[in-house]
């Protein structure tokens, strides 16, 4: 019964459940990608995370086919990648993968701003549309600095790539506006994609997040309103 119960909440939140395995990401990315079955596990994990990321997009205002046209070749192009080792065929599944992200986050912000009405789920798919806008940039800058090597250096090892962790931690950094960390773009490809990153996390919280505010706000002043009239 209680199985039945947690399934039923899943099919009604499923942004809360890709909030949840992205933030499991975050502890596991570190151990994942310094070995061969490491990375292998790595590619598993994004084959899950963009399984989610369907089911989530399937279930808001957008096109479909749209979701599945970039996804199908970001995993294919993730499975041979990983296994055949292939660079540029990663490259090109991680730009994909990018694209797809960035067009779920998109599709999630219209639901949150399609009515006057904050739910929880919205309240979910909030923390969610975040993580899939830092995977997104994430997976961009990871494809920058392929195409354009030494795009992003650091006080550690600062002539080597940057590992997906790292570039992870720098996405996070400047969509939340706390600033670069010890993450720094020095080609100007990177510094564009670095100010574009910049300009959404602000852009989000500004009309997204501060609306969401607002709204629920407004339902507790109106709610509080309704009980002094009673």
């Amino acid at each position: 019964m209680i199985r039945f119960r947690y399934l039923r909440l899943l099919r009604r939140h499923p942004s809360a459940l890709l909030l949840v395995v992205q933030l499991l990401g975050l502890f596991l990315y570190p151990a994942m990608e310094d070995t061969p079955d490491g990375r292998a596990l790595f590619g598993a994990f994004g084959i899950l995370v963009l399984a989610l990321a369907l089911w989530v997009v399937n279930r808001s205002p957008a096109i479909n086919w749209v979701a599945w046209l970039l996804a199908l070749p970001a995993l294919l192009g993730s499975l041979l990648g990983t296994f055949a080792e292939i660079p540029h065929l990663l490259m090109l599944a991680q730009l994909m993968e990018a694209a797809l992200y960035f067009y779920t986050a998109g599709s999630l912000m219209a639901y949150m701003l399609e009515d006057h009405r904050v739910t929880s789920d919205e309240l979910y798919a909030a923390g969610a549309t975040f993580t899939l806008l830092a995977w997104g940039f994430a997976f961009a800058f990871s494809v920058c600095q392929q195409w354009y090597p030494g795009s992003f250096t650091a006080a550690v090892n600062p002539a080597l790539p940057r590992s997906w962790v790292e570039l992870l931690f720098l996405s996070f950094s400047v969509l939340s506006g706390v600033g670069l960390s010890d993450i720094v773009p020095i080609q100007p490809q990177a510094r564009a994609l670095v100010m574009l990153a910049q300009f959404a996390g602000v852009m989000y919280i500004a009309v997204v997040v501060s609306r969401l505010i607002g709204l629920t706000l407004l339902r507790t002043k109106q709610g509080g309103a309704s009980d002094g009239q009673a």
